[in-house]
C-alpha cells in the first residue's frame, strides 16, 4: 500500500466549514470559538459529524488508519454509526470500518482486488465520536484526482440537536442529511448538537458565518418549552437573516415523538406552533425566502417503527426523513 499521511491536497474535506482553520483536526469549530458557545456545544463539536473526505480514483485497493481518543459508545445508537467511517462509491453505499473495544488505533482496508476503474470516492465521518485521520491508503501506482462537483458550490447548514447530528444512524451515512445530500449531489454541513442545540446567540452567529446556499433550521425539543424555545426562535432567525439577507432558510417543526401518546403533555405541539408562528411572522415582514416543513410530513405517527427510543430516528426514520425533505430542497434550490 501507499500509505499518504492525512492531510493532503489529494484529498477534499467537505462539511467541517471551518477546516481551513482547523487542520488537521477533524472538528466542528475552530479554536475561537471555544468559550463563546456553550461548553456542552463545544465538546460536541469535536465529533466531526457531517464531515466527508472525498476523491475520485482507480485504486484496486484502498485502506484507512484512525486514531481514537476515546472508544466509549452510546446505548441507542450503534457502534458503527458513532465510531465508524463510511465508505460510499459512486454515491451507493459499500460498508464501514470500526474500531473495537480495545485498541484505540485502527488500520483497516475497505476494499481490496478490484479492478482499475475511476471511481468517486466518500468517506463520511463518525456522527459521535472524536476521531484523527493518519492516513490513507492506496495500491501502488493509483491514480488520486479531485471529486466531481456539486450540484451547487456552497453548503447547506443543518442547525439543530441530536437528531441533526445523527442519532441514531445505523453509519454515518445514513443521517437524514447524508441521505439527502447524496440524493441531490449536495454539500452540507451538520451543526447538529446532542441534547444542546438550544438556539443560543453565538450559535446563530456561528451558523450565519458560513456563506450558505441554504439554512435548515431543525431545533426545539432540546429548549424543554415552548416558552423557552420562543425567547430564542424568532431572534435566531433574524441573526441569520442580517448576515445573510437573501439566503433561503427552511424551518422544520418536530418529529413525532411517542412521547406525544402519553403523559398528557402537549409541549411538542406548542413547539410546533411557536415554529410556525416565527416563519409566519418572518412571511408577513416581506420575508420571500423562507419555507416551512411540517415534522409530521417527514415522519409523523405513522412511521412510529422509524425511532429508536421513540424520539431518535433509526435507519427507518432518516430515510423517511429524507425523502421528505428532498423536494423541498429540489424546489429550494431550483434544481
Amino acid at each position: 500500500m501507499n500509505w499518504i499521511n492525512f492531510p493532503d491536497d489529494a484529498f477534499v474535506v467537505n462539511g467541517l466549514a471551518w477546516w481551513e482553520e482547523t487542520k488537521p483536526e477533524l472538528v466542528r469549530f475552530p479554536d475561537r470559538m471555544q468559550g463563546t458557545v456553550p461548553e456542552a456545544v463545544w465538546t460536541l463539536s469535536q465529533s466531526p459529524s457531517g464531515g466527508r473526505i472525498r476523491f475520485a480514483t482507480d485504486a484496486t485497493e484502498l485502506g484507512i488508519r484512525l486514531h481514537y481518543p476515546s472508544l466509549a459508545h452510546m446505548s441507542n445508537m450503534p457502534r458503527v454509526g458513532q465510531l465508524g467511517v463510511d465508505l460510499w462509491v459512486n454515491g451507493e453505499f459499500w460498508r464501514p470500518v470500526y474500531p473495537n473495544d480495545e485498541n484505540p488505533d485502527l488500520e483497516a482496508l475497505f476494499f481490496q482486488g478490484l479492478p482499475a476503474e475511476r471511481r468517486e470516492v466518500c468517506l463520511h465521518l463518525g456522527l459521535y465520536a472524536p476521531v484523527a485521520v493518519q492516513a490513507i491508503g492506496v495500491n501502488q501506482g493509483a491514480s488520486l484526482e479531485a471529486p466531481a462537483p456539486f450540484a451547487v458550490p456552497k453548503p447547506v447548514v443543518f442547525y439543530g440537536t441530536s437528531i441533526t447530528q445523527g442519532g441514531c444512524a445505523t453509519h454515518p451515512g445514513a443521517s437524514y442529511q447524508a441521505l439527502v445530500g447524496t440524493a441531490l449531489n449536495l454539500d452540507f454541513v451538520n451543526l447538529g448538537f446532542s441534547g444542546a442545540g438550544k438556539g443560543e446567540t453565538a450559535l446563530a452567529e456561528a451558523v450565519a458565518e458560513i456563506d450558505a446556499c441554504c439554512y435548515v433550521m431543525d431545533f426545539c425539543q432540546n429548549n424543554g418549552t415552548a416558552e423557552n424555545l420562543q425567547e430564542v426562535y424568532a431572534p435566531f432567525l433574524q441573526t441569520i437573516r442580517r448576515n445573510r439577507p437573501a439566503t433561503p432558510i427552511v424551518c422544520i417543526t418536530t418529529i413525532f415523538s411517542t412521547a406525544e401518546v402519553f403523559g398528557g403533555t402537549t409541549r411538542h405541539a406548542d413547539m410546533r406552533t411557536v415554529i410556525r408562528n416565527a416563519v409566519a411572522e418572518r412571511k408577513q415582514r416581506g420575508d420571500e425566502n423562507i419555507t416551512l416543513v411540517e415534522g409530521y410530513d417527514l415522519l409523523g405517527p405513522d412511521e412510529r417503527i422509524g425511532l429508536v427510543d421513540g424520539s431518535h430516528p433509526n435507519d427507518l426514520g432518516f430515510s423517511a426523513m429524507a425523502r421528505g425533505l428532498e423536494p423541498v430542497l429540489r424546489t429550494v434550490l431550483s434544481l
